[in-house]
């Protein structure tokens, strides 16, 4: 639903209206419409004037605007942007500063009456015209959702005003105001522009709106990607446009058949921006194919209509303008479209895109000529190995004539060019410009085009005449292409050598008058208007003489081309010479700074050293610890050992006695009997867990046992070997007198069930002489129970003298600790020394930083000037040397 149809009534009355009187009489004057309309602006901005003396009607109104009522609302929707029509910046101000002034007028939007909420928009587009701060806090007032979800709503670019008038909005919202633009791409906006560019496969019969809507969609997105923006941003949206996957349906419309010419146009300048500079973008735009058969790559498709005079001029351009951008930064599209040049890679049977580029160059239209040039020029920028490579292209002129190569080619055009009637300025600027940008920083180019004898008469003869206004600029950028044969030039033809050329300028067209021609390209109009962006938009075809890249060569080279004709040949000797000097000195100080870096390796390497010591120490010292803490559990188990030998000792003794009064039994001594026999018992027990306790200590002494061997390595190995044979041996004893005293018990019990027997019967005297010998023997085990007791106290000497090794093994480990400390203080003695040799290096360094400063002073005394670029690196070398000494200062702290 348009705007225009939901006019209330007050409007047609105020149309039928009758005409305002303008005299003080009030007579009715008879006036043209035009002066008419211009009283009634006029009038308009006077009672606006009057309006806004006081801002709190201002204030008042944005108040009534929350009223919800019909007749309150829209009326004052209306006032407002009238108000805002005739003095916009006044109402911004008062607006700014209202407490909730701009959120009341986002409230429009959400109205659902179309009429109030279509006129909020055009409110809002008047309010956002020309304030940053207005249109940021419009946008975080989630200004950008809701215009896409009515945009979507109205049908997207199928819709009708209301997108319009949306999409006018989101323009004013996003161009030239960053924060709002990464407020849209971080808001994931940008996927949601996909959908307005799917376009089916029959595309005719557009209508009006939907061409204007889609030009709009296609504005906004070169808004996001526009070269004016700052670089990181634009690569930002370049990315996220690849990865939603808008770059693929935008060269999907390009390959589209029936799309209207200026949406046509405007999509290749959209796809143009999005690719610039971006090399993932740049490549897929290289393997797109139009759907042809057979099919051919976009890239030729696209030329073949810049270099066809029958296409649109803005076509050509918009392809001229896709090239250059394809090819910008872009070294690897450089080398492919140069490439389709050379001789091994020309397929016959297909047409490539330098096939067109040279047909584009000889054709006879002077347009053609003048972007094939441009193009070709681009597929050079910056690029030697390319300029180079160009060198080798030949091209057969006619039958029968030997091929010529593509340089010498472009200068026999360009003097046809000037013989021809009509001159054709366009053709040879053109040409100009390819050779000025081919052997611009390439010796080797220069080489070859002085090597034809016919270039440089014809550069003077160009330079030296009087001619009309529209060859003063041909003149200048022949000045321009001598002036880059001197200055690129590396003196290895004997007859065009810096010296000569610069005589034979003097000669025939005088130093003042050259530098007078070379003047004419900068002072140009068109040259000032190229300057300013990187899209070619010229409103006429013979205006189309400057390429922007062009332009920053030119600004690039003229004052040095201007320096190196006035220099005289003592002088360019005093210069080499100082250039010879200060290559001698960068080469010295490269070494310098070779050696330095070596030293900073190995001083590296040293504190890596130093630091892998400090652990290895530092895991000693916890290894020692450890060591000292079981070596305490062996000293507390030996005590435990020795008071439980003690303890059997004193159990053995006690059985001694009780075995000689065995004879004289009676019920005392049974119950005696009965509690030595729970005596042992006890002692069977208690000896079972000093098995488990000596059990844990055998598999202690294994652990470390194997610890020692890792931490010394084989020295105390023998030591703890014999520890454990020890160990096993005293074990197995233990385990045998278990067993005898389990024995003893056994026959102690035999006893007692013998002693009880004879308390009940008088015992036989067969009988007693048995006991008694069973006493005898308990007694000799006794004995012997005794001696084994005595082997085990000698067995515990044998443990402390084990203890003794491992506290020797300890105090080995602390002396090793000991030995490794001091070669840390000797590491540390070297670093120091190194530092000191270091600083003498910059001493070094600062005599020769010295020398160069007054090389410097020298040449600046015999009036030459020193590049901005050697004046940075001779700072970068202070600050290099500065940051050295900061380093060396840190170090030392950390040191101390």
């Amino acid at each position: 639903m348009g705007l225009q149809s939901l006019a209330p009534p007050l409007l047609t009355d105020m149309a039928a209206a009758p005409p305002i009187p303008v005299s003080g009489k009030h007579k009715n004057v008879p006036v043209s419409d035009e002066n008419a309309q211009k009283q009634e602006e006029d009038l308009g901005v006077l009672f606006t004037d009057k309006f806004l003396g006081d801002s709190e009607n201002v204030t008042l109104l944005l108040t009534l605007l929350e009223e919800f009522d019909f007749h309150v609302r829209w009326p004052g929707v209306k006032l407002l942007t009238a108000l805002l029509k005739n003095q916009c910046n006044q109402v911004q101000g008062v607006i700014l500063v209202s407490p909730m002034g701009v959120s009341r007028l986002m409230d429009l939007l959400a109205d659902s009456r179309e009429v109030i909420r279509n006129d909020g928009l055009l409110l809002l587009q008047q309010l956002t015209k020309g304030n940053a701060a207005i249109q940021k806090i419009v946008a975080f007032e989630n200004a950008f959702e809701r215009l896409l979800d009515i945009i979507t709503e109205e049908g997207s670019s199928d819709g009708g005003i209301v997108v319009e008038d949306c999409l006018l909005l989101l323009v004013n919202l996003l161009k030239n105001n960053s924060s709002n633009q990464n407020f849209f791409k971080e808001g994931s906006y940008i996927q949601r522009m996909k959908p307005w560019f799917e376009v089916g496969d029959d595309n005719s019969g557009w209508s009006a709106q939907k061409v204007t809507n889609l030009h709009l969609m296609l504005q906004l997105v070169r808004v996001m990607v526009s070269p004016v923006n700052s670089p990181g941003a634009t690569s930002s949206c370049q990315k996220s446009m690849y990865q939603c996957g808008l770059l693929q349906q935008l060269c999907t419309i390009l390959m589209a058949t029936g799309v209207p010419a200026d949406i046509l146009t405007e999509t290749i300048n959209t796809v143009s921006e999005v690719i610039r500079g971006s090399q993932i973008n740049q490549d897929y735009f290289a393997s797109v194919n139009a759907p042809s058969n057979p099919p051919r790559p976009a890239i030729v498709v696209l030329l073949m209509s810049m270099v066809n005079e029958r296409q649109p001029f803005v076509l050509r351009c918009a392809v001229l303008y896709c090239f250059q951008c394809f090819l910008y930064k872009n070294q690897k599209g450089q080398g492919e479209i140069v490439a389709t040049l050379l001789p091994s890679t020309i397929d016959a049977n297909s047409i490539s895109a330098g096939q067109l580029l040279c047909g584009g160059l000889f054709s006879a239209d002077s347009l053609s000529n003048w972007c094939a040039a441009v193009a070709l020029a681009h597929a050079l920028q910056d690029n030697l190995t390319q300029k180079e490579q160009l060198l080798r292209v030949q091209l057969a002129t006619s039958l029968g004539k030997p091929p010529v190569s593509l340089l010498q080619q472009c200068t026999n055009i360009l003097s046809q060019a000037k013989s021809e009637k009509g001159s054709k300025v366009q053709t040879r600027v053109g040409l100009l410009m390819l050779l000025c940008t081919w052997i611009s920083n390439c010796p080797i180019a220069v080489t070859h085009f002085l090597h034809n004898q016919e270039n440089v008469p014809f550069l003077t003869g160009q330079i030296s005449e009087n001619l009309g206004e529209d060859e003063r600029l041909v003149q200048g950028l022949c000045a321009l292409l001598l002036g880059i044969c001197i200055y690129f030039n590396d003196n290895s033809l004997e007859n065009y050598t810096k010296e000569k050329l610069k005589q034979l300028i003097e000669k025939r067209i005088g130093k003042e008058n050259f530098v007078e021609k070379l003047g004419f390209v900068t002072k140009h109009e068109l040259y000032s208007r190229a300057a300013q962006k990187p899209q070619p938009v010229f409103p006429s075809p013979e205006q189309m003489l400057f390429d922007h890249e062009f332009t920053k060569l030119v600004k690039e080279l003229e004052g040095v081309i201007t320096k190196a004709v006035h220099k005289t040949s003592e002088e360019e000797k005093k210069e080499e010479e100082v250039k010879k000097t200060l290559e001698q000195h960068d080469s010295i100080v490269i070494q310098y700074k070779d050696l330095i870096r070596d030293q900073d390796s190995q001083i590296q390497e040293l504190r890596e050293q130093v630091s892998t010591l400090s652990l290895n120490s530092e895991q000693m010292q916890n290894q020692i610890t450890q060591q000292q803490s079981q070596i305490q559990q062996h000293k507390d188990q030996y005590n435990i050992l020795k008071l439980k030998l003690a303890k059997d000792s004193q159990g053995l003794s006690s059985s001694q006695g009780e075995g000689a009064h065995v004879n004289g039994l009676h019920s005392e001594e049974l119950s005696q009997l009965r509690e030595q026999v729970d005596e042992l018992r006890r002692q069977h027990t208690l000896q079972h867990t000093q098995l488990s306790d000596k059990d844990s200590l055998i598999n202690t002494l294994r652990c470390e046992a194997a610890a020692a061997q890792t931490a010394e390595g084989g020295a105390g190995g023998s030591d703890n070997t014999e520890l454990l044979r020890e160990v096993e041996s005293l074990r197995s004893r233990v385990q045998a007198q278990c067993a005898e005293i389990s024995q003893l018990q056994t026959e102690r019990q035999e006893l007692i069930r013998r002693g009880e027997a004879a308390s009940s019967a008088p015992a036989s005297s067969s009988e007693s002489s048995a006991d008694t010998d069973k006493v005898s023997e308990l007694e000799s085990r006794l004995a012997a129970q005794t001696t084994e007791t005595e082997r085990l106290k000698e067995e515990c000497l044998g443990l402390r003298e084990g203890r003794a090794g491992l506290e020797q093994q300890l105090a080995s480990a602390q002396s090793t600790v000991a030995i490794e400390q001091t070669e840390k203080t000797k590491l540390q003695q070297e670093v120091q020394e190194s530092k000191k040799e270091q600083d003498d290096l910059l001493m070094l360094l600062a005599d020769q930083d010295q020398k160069i400063l007054t090389l410097k002073q020298r040449l600046k005394d015999l009036g030459e000037t020193i590049d901005e670029d050697e004046e940075d690196e001779l700072d970068a070398r202070d600050h290099f040397g500065e940051d050295d000494d900061d380093e060396e200062e840190e170090d030392e702290e950390n040191n101390d």
